[in-house]
């Protein structure tokens, strides 16, 4: 993970700005999330076999018409929900980034340290019970001797 402090000469600490960090508007996709799922061509979804072919002409204008509207239709919805979405995005995330941090996070140390406590207690007990019995148990039982005869 990237440092988000540096330090100046003057030894002051400078908090970088992920809000306003530059962002790389050619490789959209950094992170390779998006790589097998949205990749639809034409080819992936029209196919026609053997022997069922439509006219040349067709077959291009339709390879064009579904490019365009779909490179078209892409870019008109992000365009009029992008910032929309984005902003909704933005809220479950701080939402659940809020809810971990300030909720999540603090009952389960809660529940740990309260667990640690249980835990000794429980161990006291059988420290104090179940050992002694069971080493008891073991002693008489300790003199006991199996033996397996085949009998024909």
């Amino acid at each position: 993970m990237e440092d988000q402090y540096h330090y100046n000469t003057n030894e002051e600490k400078i908090v970088k700005d992920s809000h306003t960090k530059e962002i790389d508007l050619i490789n959209r996709d950094p992170k390779q999330i998006n790589e097998d799922v949205v990749k639809v061509d034409f080819e992936d979804v029209i196919a026609e076999p053997d022997g069922t072919h439509s006219l040349d002409g067709v077959w291009k204008l339709s390879y064009t018409t579904f490019t365009v509207s779909k490179y078209w239709c892409y870019r008109i919805l992000s365009a009029v929900f992008g910032i929309p979405v984005a902003l909704l995005w933005g809220f479950l995330f701080a939402c659940i980034s809020f809810c971990h941090i300030w909720a999540v996070v603090p009952c389960i140390k809660s529940c740990l340290i309260e667990s640690q406590c249980i835990s000794r207690i429980y161990s006291l007990c059988i420290q104090t019970f179940c050992d002694p019995f069971f080493e008891a148990l073991g002693k008489v039982f300790s003199s006991v001797r199996v033996a397996v005869r085949k009998e024909v």
